[in-house]
């Protein structure tokens, strides 16, 4: 991302609140608050073979809680909705 420099200058007769209003604005204009908060939680798809490793680890374990289901070790459970 480009660096962006924002500079405003204090006129004669304005008061601190009419300053930070006017940097908020160039600030909320120039977009910067909205491209970061954009890449925040962006995260890297999985690889094809991280996908699969992610889905063989799930069908284990299912088949896991499937099989102490039927032992009589894990009691079912209703899922919420």
């Amino acid at each position: 991302m480009a660096k962006v420099h924002i500079e405003i200058k204090r006129n004669p007769n304005e008061n601190g609140i009419n300053v930070l209003r006017r940097f908020s604005r160039k600030v909320s204009e120039s977009g910067i608050v909205q491209k970061v908060k954009s890449k925040r939680y962006n995260e890297r798809p999985l690889s094809s073979l991280g996908q699969k490793l992610l889905t063989l680890k799930k069908i284990e374990k299912r088949k896991e809680t499937e099989r102490l289901k039927k032992l009589g070790k894990v009691f079912a459970v209703k899922k919420r909705r």
